[in-house]
Formats: C-alpha cells, sequence, structure tokens
C-alpha cells in the first residue's frame, strides 16, 4: 500500500501546481491513495494584514471541496482519491475550528501546530521571531498546544509532531530531559485521545535534516500502539511522495506493519511493504 496523505496546492498560496496534477502524478508514480489536504484559511489573525500566501483564503474553501471531490469521481478506479484539510490548532478558536471542519466532507482532518499565538513557527518569514527566544521556554509552549491539539477531538491525525525543531533552533544538552518529557507528554495526549499521527518526511529536507518526528519518537509512539500514517507535505506535484520510501523503511524498522488511511472520518488500518 502506497500512500501519501499530506499535500498542497495553489489555493494555499505558498504551493504550486493544481489538484489534477497531484492526482495524475500519484497514478504516474503508484501511488494507490492521495489525500488532498491543503491549508484551512486563517481565522485568528486578519489575512490582509497578515503575512500573505499563507492559507487558502475562506471564500475558496467550498470551491476546494467541490474541486476535491469532482476530481474524486473522475479518477475513481485509477487511484483513491480522499478529501482532507490541516486544520490549525489555536487555543480559544475550537468552535470556529469545529464549525468549518464538520461543514464539509471531509475524509480526514489533519491537527497541526503552526501558530504560537500570532507566530507561525513554521515560516521562513518569521524565523526572526526566535531572536531573544528562550528556546526551551518556546518548545514548552509548543508541546503544551500539541497536546491541547490532541485532547480536543477535533483531528484525525497530529501532523508533523515535532515540527518545531524545523529551523534547527533545539535547546541546549542540559535541557536533553525536559525535552524528551515534553514530547513523551504529547505521545501519552495522543494514545489518551485515540487519534493517529503521521510520518512526515519533508523534514529531510529542512534544516533540521530529520523527518517529523525523529526516531526516538517514533519509537515511543509504536510503544504506545499509537496509528501511524505517512505525509511528503509536497507543495509541488513533483515533489508528491518524496522520501516516502525512506519513511515507509523506517516505519518497518521500528515495527510498524500498518498504516492508518481515512475515509469520510473513519480510520482503517492497512498493512504496507517497505
Amino acid at each position: 500500500m502506497k500512500i501519501d496523505y499530506h499535500t498542497h496546492h495553489a489555493r494555499c498560496g505558498h504551493a504550486v501546481g493544481n489538484l489534477e496534477q497531484y492526482i495524475t502524478r500519484g497514478i504516474e508514480t503508484g501511488l494507490e491513495q492521495i489525500g488532498l489536504s491543503d491549508h484551512m484559511p486563517l481565522l485568528h489573525v486578519d489575512p490582509s494584514s497578515y503575512y500573505p500566501e499563507m492559507a487558502m483564503p475562506m471564500e475558496e474553501l467550498p470551491r476546494y471541496v467541490e474541486e476535491c471531490l469532482s476530481l474524486k469521481e473522475k479518477y475513481r478506479g485509477q487511484i483513491d482519491v480522499r478529501v482532507g484539510l490541516e486544520g490549525d490548532f489555536i487555543e480559544g478558536w475550537e468552535e470556529q475550528i469545529e464549525k468549518l471542519t464538520s461543514s464539509y466532507p471531509f475524509d480526514y482532518v489533519i491537527g497541526s501546530v503552526h501558530f504560537l499565538g500570532e507566530w507561525d513557527v513554521t515560516d521562513f518569514r518569521q524565523t526572526h521571531n526566535w531572536e531573544g527566544k528562550n528556546v526551551l521556554q518556546v518548545y514548552r509552549q509548543y508541546y503544551d498546544a500539541v497536546q491541547k491539539a490532541a485532547k480536543t477531538g477535533l483531528y484525525d491525525f497530529i501532523g508533523h509532531i515535532d515540527v518545531i525543531k524545523r529551523f534547527g533552533h533545539v535547546p541546549g544538552p542540559e535541557a536533553e530531559d525536559e525535552v524528551r518529557a515534553l514530547e513523551e507528554a504529547a505521545l501519552d495526549a495522543i494514545q489518551q485521545s485515540g487519534v493517529a499521527m503521521e510520518l512526515n518526511a519533508s523534514g529531510l529536507t529542512k534544516p533540521c535534516a530529520e523527518m517529523f518526528p525523529s526516531r526516538s519518537i517514533l519509537e515511543g509512539a509504536y510503544k504506545r500502539g499509537i496509528p501511524l500514517t505517512l505525509g511528503s507535505d509536497a507543495h509541488d506535484p513533483m515533489k508528491l511522495g518524496e522520501n516516502l520510501d525512506q519513511a515507509r523503511a523506517l516505519l518497518h524498522a521500528v515495527g510498524f506493519t500498518q498504516l492508518a488511511t481515512f475515509n469520510n472520518r473513519e480510520r482503517v488500518m492497512v498493512s504496507f511493504d517497505k
């Protein structure tokens, strides 16, 4: 079973390619399932005065879903198209997120922590916000948000759980034990909430040069019986499935033999080869 459940397209403003190009590329590369999962429109910041090209505009959301559903039918029998959304977790905005995500027939919603307040920690244009910060304190804030995201019940799986490391900002060795404790607490929350998480291969091409999450976190997930799915986080059709061969091999090495897939917000486990 070859799947890729994390993709983005031109509507979000910082990716290229249309939805159909991703699907045809998926067919070319032998994917059996492709998840379309563009960014949820911004809710807690004003898109007109915030950084541009962060997420699809709100008026595009119904068009996005309509196009996804149309393409799902068009390519039925060639590739299974799953309709998803990468939904930001924003503390205090849970009601608005629930209303948005429940208004459309999604197969799955990814729960991703990008924002700490109005700071998107994954945006290369905002790395200056690390200046003068206590890195460990940022990690505490980030992993607290991950726990809260898991506990909301709004999401089907948690995306790139340790993306806070993306730009190479890590606490010093003296904080290693506390960072591990923060990761463990996040895994405990995910386990208790019954949601899955993803192995996101895109970290290999980022400054951190490591998948999201690290092998140690994957091992913690395996011990807890947390289901895993796979995503390339492609922002270009030609990047679809990038490094997922390495991701599958890593999952097998840790002990995983099944992947989580999603249909109409229901999780279905499937066997996979490395």
